[in-house]
């Protein structure tokens, strides 16, 4: 990828979209934001905000997460799908945070993966969005359009998430993330992208193929 290219690309993004962080998941704490993540896996940020809206009252604490009734738990966050696996994830990622980290969510990626339920995207989203790490996370809009982009050829996310880091600076790194969401919820919608309106039509390497195939 033409390195001119890509400080256009984002260049344009800071302009549209500006360079302020924004987590679309509603948290007070990191282990809120982590358990948002976990909660967020094939499901809309918006539907995960309304369930956490009253899952963190009724469960303040870690401590209260890990020593929830299972059973319960599974009924508390049904609306976002998979609650079987995700209660029992979230369950025991609590406990073993309280047990082995004194409470406070690890900032390590090597020691996010550890947890239960956390793999490299969450794990990146909650360095680049609590600790200020520069990270990486590829979710479907970042896998999606990254390709439209000619930025990777890749399928795998975490081989894109390699191939990103070698192509965008760091401190761009989180905000890319940030910024393509908003992108990708907007204009390159993923079954009705609004091309002509996309201020990045012109390096979009896919740009023909893809209007004309959807």
């Amino acid at each position: 990828m033409n390195k001119k290219t890509v400080n256009e690309i984002l260049k344009r993004l800071d302009e549209h979209y500006t360079t302020e962080l924004k987590c679309y998941l509603n948290h007070d704490s990191a282990w809120q934001l982590l358990i948002a993540t976990i909660l967020s896996a094939q499901c809309t940020d918006e539907r995960v905000n309304k369930v956490t809206r009253d899952l963190f009252v009724k469960y303040p604490t870690l401590k209260a997460f890990a020593d929830a009734n299972l059973s319960e738990l599974e009924d508390d966050i049904r609306p976002v799908g998979f609650n079987v696996m995700k209660a029992k994830n979230i369950k025991a990622c609590a406990a073993r945070i309280v047990r082995d980290y004194d409470g406070v969510v690890p900032s390590d990626i090597d020691e996010l993966v550890k947890l239960e339920g956390v793999g490299r995207k969450t794990a990146n989203v909650i360095r680049g969005n609590v600790y200020g790490e520069p990270s990486i996370v590829v979710d479907t809009h970042v896998k999606r359009i990254s390709g439209l982009l000619g930025f990777t050829k890749e399928t795998d996310p975490v081989k894109i998430e390699y191939e990103l880091m070698k192509i965008l600076p760091k401190e761009h790194w989180i905000r890319y993330n940030i910024q393509i969401i908003t992108h990708g919820r907007s204009i390159c919608i993923a079954r009705r992208p609004k091309c002509e309106e996309c201020f990045l039509k012109d390096l979009c390497k896919f740009h023909k193929s893809a209007c004309t195939n959807i």
